[in-house]
């Protein structure tokens, strides 16, 4: 008797999360018809039609699976056989002890893998509002920028408003614009990374009364006027330098200005009051950006401001820093434990539009969504992973898991995060007899312990 091939599964978006749902459901036999609107309706930050395109930045943060959050949910894609981070690998930049891609290598590698499967169609053309019934199973991964019309139409299914909030890109220089006289080549602390040799960074150094200088620039510059509907919060991860400036003159100082484990070569007895990193953002190292320098400053005073950087005096710009308006839905309240929507089952919701932060947390709620929607076709029980696993532990900060039900009439306090320890459980961290761990030491046994956890249950899981 001749197995029957199972019927597809709709996927609405191509961005990080639609291509891992993907990828997830073909590796196990399940068709899918992948539904993409770019190029052929475009959004106010991305520039190409490929897959898995990457708009702010080139940078998945931290790879180490051993003492940070993201690098264990990277480490826990990897094992659970991610599309995104097996491409992220093949393409990736140095970048200290982060994980950063060539960002057009990056996303011709998702689009080839995807468009060359035989269980894939992709159906360019935007989907106007829910998925059809007729379509059956659906995942809706349409990312940050979820057309109007399907906003529309989930708030019409639902009763619920989205919420929504602004997301900043930071600017790109031309290499070869740098003057790197004044600039050099540094990780923090000297710390290499992935394909990285501990001099990954550019930096650029600023004394007191240039700081203060650049400070007075960035408040007085010219910047973006809202309308009034566009009045939505920022997601605090992603502030524009110019908000960070206006909570206080030594915020960026510590933030992406903050000038620890750095030395100025040509002068190490000189501490540097601030400095500027730019990191590299493609294969040929002829573009970087300004890590954490995004921002909503209008073109011409982004030029004129970011000139006055010592190193940047004469760079050009290969993209200016912008803003664009980011959809999420209410998920605690409108998912269940596996990303359906309550109100309507057969769809599930994938990606940035829940209400996770950042390219690999997109990416693996794909994951999620691809593995659940796999695990139904297939006649088996969708089952999420272990809360004391990072995709656990965010699944869990999405669909509600700190929802009880006395509180579920109470005002909503849900906000876009990125995985971070706080959304573990608790762990005791062993210790030997007459031990004792204090300050630092205690924080850093606390979160190896967290990961070494973490891996031992998503075996058990995976398995």
């Amino acid at each position: 008797m001749t197995q029957q091939t199972p019927a597809p599964v709709h996927i609405v978006g191509a961005g990080l999360a639609g291509s891992e749902a993907a990828w997830q459901l073909v590796s196990r036999g399940i068709p899918v018809v992948l539904h993409e609107m770019r190029p052929r309706r475009g959004t106010e930050a991305h520039k190409t039609g490929g897959f898995a395109e990457l708009v702010c930045s080139n940078s998945f943060r931290s790879d180490d699976h051993e003492n940070n959050a993201v690098g264990l949910l990277h480490e826990e894609m990897r094992r659970a056989g991610s599309l995104i981070m097996a491409s992220a690998d093949t393409n990736k930049v140095p970048a200290g002890g982060a994980l950063a891609v060539d960002r057009e290598a990056f996303s011709e590698k998702v689009t080839a893998t995807l468009r060359a499967h035989p269980l894939v169609t992709v159906i360019e053309g935007e989907v106007d509002g829910l998925p059809p019934e007729d379509w059956g199973d659906a995942i809706v991964a349409t990312g940050p920028l979820t057309s109007p019309s399907l906003a529309d139409a989930i708030r019409a299914t639902t009763g619920a408003a989205s919420l929504a909030f602004f997301d900043a890109i930071a600017p790109i220089v031309h290499f070869d614009s740098i003057d790197m006289e004044k600039a050099w080549f540094q990780s923090r602390y000297d710390k290499p990374g992935p394909g990285g040799t501990g001099a990954d960074y550019i930096n650029c150094p600023l004394d007191r009364d240039q700081y203060e200088a650049f400070i007075d620039a960035l408040l007085a510059g010219d910047k973006t006027e809202f309308k009034d509907f566009e009045k939505t919060p920022y997601f605090d991860g992603c502030l524009p330098i110019e908000v960070m400036a206006e909570r206080g003159r030594e915020t960026l100082r510590h933030g992406p200005m903050k000038p620890v484990g750095l030395t100025n070569p040509r002068d190490p007895t000189v501490k540097s009051y601030a400095i500027v990193q730019l990191r590299q953002d493609n294969a040929l190292g002829t573009l970087y950006n300004m890590v954490g320098f995004q921002t909503k400053l209008k073109y011409g005073a982004q030029a004129e401001i970011f000139r006055m950087i010592p190193g940047l005096e004469k760079a050009e710009f290969a993209r200016l820093g912008g803003l664009h308006r980011n959809t999420y839905l209410d998920s605690p309240r409108l998912l269940d434990p596996v990303l359906r929507l309550k109100a309507a089952p057969r769809l599930r919701f994938a990606g940035q539009v829940t209400g996770c932060e950042g390219y690999v947390e997109s990416a693996s709620v794909g994951l999620l969504a691809g593995r659940f929607a796999a695990a139904e076709r297939l006649g088996a029980v969708a089952t999420p992973p272990p809360p004391t696993t990072a995709l656990g532990a965010l699944l869990g900060h999405i669909t509600g898991g700190h929802i009880s039900a006395e509180t579920e009439g109470a005002p909503r306090s849900f906000q876009p995060m990125n995985v971070n320890f706080g959304l573990f459980p608790p762990i005791e961290v062993p210790r030997e007899p007459g031990q004792r761990l204090r300050g630092n030491e205690k924080t850093i046994a606390k979160r190896q312990a967290i990961c070494r956890r973490a891996l031992v249950e998503l075996a058990d899981w995976l398995g």
